[in-house]
């Protein structure tokens, strides 16, 4: 095991054995190397690896914190290992997605304001006037995660958020067939946000698994390339 690997289970293990609890501050920079056994070099690797988790929080002039440790924060940070998942990669991912999504919207549908109601369609038609496939992404994404939020889950609201922010990389509607396949996943919306609105969850769930379910299909026939983010 490594210097830095060894600074940085020893604080995770002291955060996990509650030595070192949620919003604490870390012990001085002296104090941890010595008892880690590390230099400062490779604990201040550790710190910076664990903020990168979202563990641990720097804050200028004061020290290191111990994050409020929210499972949506946490479950967030996968999204550093998530969006470099290739194809195949990503395709195992929907079997989990569909799951989710199905379950989301049953929470959604029985938790639905009409306040929420409104906002899923006014997504929907905003989705169906534009001709931009990136502003269409956009507002498929908002939509999803309406639905998530109205759920009441914070947690799996941010594990379906960092399963889309990969999958919209991968981006069937600037294909050759993406109208037709807009066409489709546009009156699947409706479909979904109609069970949402009549607050009848069975049908809410057949929908969205049936959703995610499609776009699984035309990802593996497709294979669309990823999207660069330099362009």
């Amino acid at each position: 095991m490594s210097a830095v690997d060894k600074a940085f289970h020893g604080l995770r293990h002291m955060i996990a054995t509650g030595r070192l609890g949620a919003g604490e501050k870390i012990p001085p920079e002296a104090d941890l190397c010595e008892e880690l056994g590390v230099s400062r070099g490779s604990l201040r690797e550790a710190v910076r690896m664990l903020s990168a988790l979202g563990v641990l929080e720097p804050r200028h002039g004061s020290g290191t914190y111990v994050s409020q440790l929210r499972p949506e924060d946490l479950i967030g940070s996968l999204s550093l290992t998530l969006q470099l998942l290739p194809l195949p990669g990503l395709l195992e991912v929907y079997e989990i997605r569909r799951v989710l999504e199905a379950h989301v919207a049953a929470q959604a549908a029985a938790r639905a304001t009409p306040e929420t109601v409104g906002t899923l369609f006014s997504l929907i038609e905003a989705m169906e006037a534009t001709e931009d496939p990136a502003e269409a992404s956009d507002l498929d994404h908002r939509f999803h995660a309406e639905i998530a939020r109205a759920a009441g889950n914070p947690t799996l609201a941010s594990l379906l958020a960092v399963f889309r922010a990969r999958s919209r990389k991968y981006q069937v509607f600037t294909l050759p067939e993406g109208p037709d396949l807009r066409r489709k996943s546009d009156a699947d919306h409706r479909n979904l946000a109609t069970a949402i609105a009549a607050h009848d969850p069975g049908a809410a769930a057949g929908v969205a698994e049936a959703h995610v379910a499609q776009t699984e299909r035309w990802l593996r026939a497709l294979e669309p390339p990823v999207e660069d983010e330099g362009a």
